[in-house]
């Protein structure tokens, strides 16, 4: 098992995985418990097992520590005997660089928010993270309170999920929030469609409804400039084909417009008047 290497700012890290080695091996003992009486002539055997048991605790834990230490740090840290003596002088090195990482935490704990992309179980689990690491740092958050924390982050979508939860007796556990929330996710995945695919399409079927329309527009009918009278002088339609008036006042050319969505212009193709 690998214990990460203190440089100084990865102090919080350094601990966690240093315990955790401790542990396994159980050479933390010597953390745990006190120093036992030294031996004498007289100590029973049963102590003289205890004494050796602490004793080689105690230093194959002090090994564990110093050589996970840079040794710029660690020429800075008093030389002792005592393993548990030893990685609280180490603690005391690190005080205000824990403070600043435990402010740290807490401001991105209250700014967090879930943005509705990344998932709602990854959301929970980074919360659950800083509140763990907070922990480390002395600063422990009760599950009951870390809960509502989360709730609190949750979107404006959420929002009648929140309140039938505030309307129930039991207090969810963080894997029961985990599973709910996970629910909750899917089930609004599943009754409110892409809405922004929906629009970004739409939008793309009007642009090219409007420019086959428009390209459908026979030249000669594009506006009343089209229009003219016949041979007999008499108003004539080249949209219709009738007589007796010109294409800008012809009722089946302005319908056909509307079926196509295209604005009716009656001035479309006019020449300016001469001031």
């Amino acid at each position: 098992m690998g214990i990460e290497t203190l440089t100084g700012a990865n102090y919080s890290a350094w601990k966690d995985s240093l315990m955790l080695t401790l542990g396994i091996t159980e050479f933390d003992y010597a953390l745990r418990e006190p120093a036992p009486p030294a031996l004498t002539d007289k100590s029973t055997a049963e102590a003289k097992l205890l004494y050796e048991k602490w004793e080689k605790a105690n230093r194959m834990a002090l090994m564990f520590i110093k050589n996970s230490i840079s040794p710029i740090i660690r020429g800075a840290i008093p030389d002792l005997a005592n393993a548990k003596a030893y990685l609280t002088a180490v603690e005391e090195q690190f005080k205000g660089t824990s403070k600043a990482h435990a402010s740290t935490l807490i401001m991105k704990l209250v700014s967090t928010k879930y943005d509705g992309v990344s998932g709602i179980r990854e959301h929970i689990m980074m919360m659950n993270d800083m509140a763990r690491k907070l922990k480390g740092l002395d600063m422990e958050i009760s599950d009951g309170f870390l809960v509502h924390f989360i709730m609190t982050s949750l979107p404006a979508s959420y929002e009648a999920f929140k309140i039938n939860y505030n309307t129930q007796k039991e207090k969810w556990l963080m894997n029961e929030l985990i599973a709910m929330c996970v629910q909750e996710e899917e089930r609004q995945k599943l009754e409110k469609p892409d809405v922004a695919y929906l629009m970004a399409t739409g939008s793309k079927k009007r642009k090219n409804n409007t420019h086959k329309n428009a390209s459908k527009v026979p030249k000669s009918n594009a506006g009343a400039s089209s229009s003219s009278n016949n041979s007999n002088g008499k108003p004539y339609c080249k949209f219709c084909r009738k007589v007796g008036h010109k294409q800008k006042d012809c009722p089946d050319f302005k319908e056909w417009l509307a079926k196509r969505g295209i604005p009716y212009n009656p001035e479309a193709g006019k020449k300016p008047k001469n001031p």
